[in-house]
């Protein structure tokens, strides 16, 4: 009976290093679960960026006023009949490289 009793232990044991610590252990599973959630993250921002992406194709393919945006923004695009005024700050008002308030 002892005999028994001892094999049944050492046999419970093992199952428990397996179960705590093995390959496929809860650790393993823990980290799996951990990296699940990451990635579940990173595929969201993915699908944010990949929708605003889609809604300023459909943008510049439904309008005008979009591709006008753009133009205005990246290229400069003035306008007939627009007065453009470009302010160009003086030197005394840029801070310096050493004059920073932090």
């Amino acid at each position: 009976m002892r005999l028994f009793t001892l094999i049944l232990f050492l046999l419970l044991g093992g199952l428990q290093y397996h179960l705590w610590l093995g390959k496929n252990g809860l650790s393993d599973y823990q980290e799996r679960s951990d990296a699940i959630a990451r990635q579940e993250q990173d595929n969201q921002a993915l699908k944010e960026r990949n929708n605003l992406i889609y809604r300023e194709i459909d943008d510049l393919t439904s309008g005008l006023e979009a591709i006008e945006e753009l133009a205005r923004n990246d290229l400069g695009y003035i306008k007939q009949g627009e007065t453009f005024y470009r302010i160009i700050p003086n030197k005394q008002d840029e801070p310096a490289d050493g004059d920073t308030d932090e």
